[in-house]
C-alpha cells in the first residue's frame, strides 16, 4: 500500500472564506449580515463564512458558502485580502480569505432567504460583529471606495435617470463623509460626466429637483474627475 504523501512536520491551520455584501436600496448604502450558527458567539452578528472543503477553491467555497447562509448566487465577489492574525479565531488557528461585493439590493430582494435571519444594515449603523469582522469591514469600505472613484459602479446602481441629491446620498455612505449640497453639485456638474433631463422629481417637494443620466459616450474620459469631490483621494488604496 502506497503511503498517503503530505509535508511533514509543518503546523496545520484551517482555512476560511468571509463575504462583505455591500448593498444600495435606492437610497442608502446597506451591508448584509447574517446570525452565526455555530460556537462560539453563536447567535450573533455576522459576515457570511466559512470554511473551504479538501476539493474546493476560496473562490467555489466563497460562492457555496453565500448561497448557503443568504440564497444569494450569481453575483461577482472580489477577493480582496487575507486574513491570518494567529488569534483571530478562538477554536483554533483560521486563515480567512475575504471576499466583497456591491449589488443592487431591489434586484436581489427575492433571492434572501431568512434561514440564519440574514438583514440588511446602515452601512452607518450595523451591530457588533463577532472576531476580526469589523476590520474587514473596514477594510472592504476601503476598497469599494478605490473601485468608486476610478469606475463607474456607483452609477450603475441608479436608476437610468437620477437626480442629484439622491447621487450625493450614495456618495456620502461610500465614501463616509458629508457634503455640502452646493458644492457637490457644482463639483458633479462640472465633471461632465452628466446630462441634464426635463424632467423634475417633485416627490420630495414642490419645486422638485431634475433628472440626470450618465454620459455613457463620454465618461471614461471624465471619469478621473470624480476625485475632484472625493476628500483626501491620495489616501485611497
Amino acid at each position: 500500500m502506497t503511503k498517503e504523501k503530505r509535508y511533514q512536520h509543518i503546523t496545520k491551520f484551517t482555512v476560511a472564506v468571509d463575504c462583505i455584501v455591500f448593498g444600495f436600496d435606492g437610497t442608502r448604502l446597506k451591508i448584509l449580515l447574517v446570525k452565526r450558527g455555530l460556537e462560539p458567539e453563536k447567535g450573533k452578528w455576522s459576515l457570511m463564512g466559512g470554511f473551504v472543503n479538501d476539493n474546493e477553491s476560496a473562490e467555489t467555497a466563497a460562492n457555496r458558502i453565500l448561497k448557503s447562509l443568504t440564497g444569494l448566487e450569481g453575483i461577482y465577489l472580489e477577493q480582496y485580502q487575507t486574513f491570518s492574525s494567529p488569534d483571530r479565531d478562538p477554536v483554533q488557528r483560521t486563515i480567512s480569505v475575504a471576499y466583497f461585493a456591491l449589488i443592487d439590493i431591489n434586484k436581489y430582494k427575492e433571492s434572501i432567504n431568512t434561514d440564519f435571519e440574514a438583514q440588511w444594515f446602515n452601512i452607518k449603523e450595523f451591530p457588533n460583529l463577532i472576531f476580526d469582522h469589523g476590520d474587514m469591514v473596514h477594510l472592504a469600505q476601503k476598497k469599494l471606495q478605490y473601485k468608486a472613484a476610478s469606475h463607474t459602479i456607483l452609477f450603475e446602481l441608479l436608476p437610468e435617470k437620477f437626480t442629484l441629491p439622491l447621487l450625493q446620498s450614495l456618495f456620502e455612505d461610500v465614501f463616509d463623509t458629508s457634503f455640502d449640497k452646493g458644492n457637490f453639485s457644482r463639483k458633479m456638474l462640472s465633471t461632465k460626466l452628466l446630462i441634464k433631463q426635463k424632467e423634475k422629481d417633485k416627490s420630495n417637494s414642490k419645486k422638485g429637483a431634475f433628472y440626470y443620466k450618465l454620459d455613457k459616450k463620454h465618461y471614461q474620459e471624465n471619469l478621473h474627475k470624480i476625485l475632484k469631490l472625493i476628500p483626501n483621494p491620495n489616501q485611497l488604496l
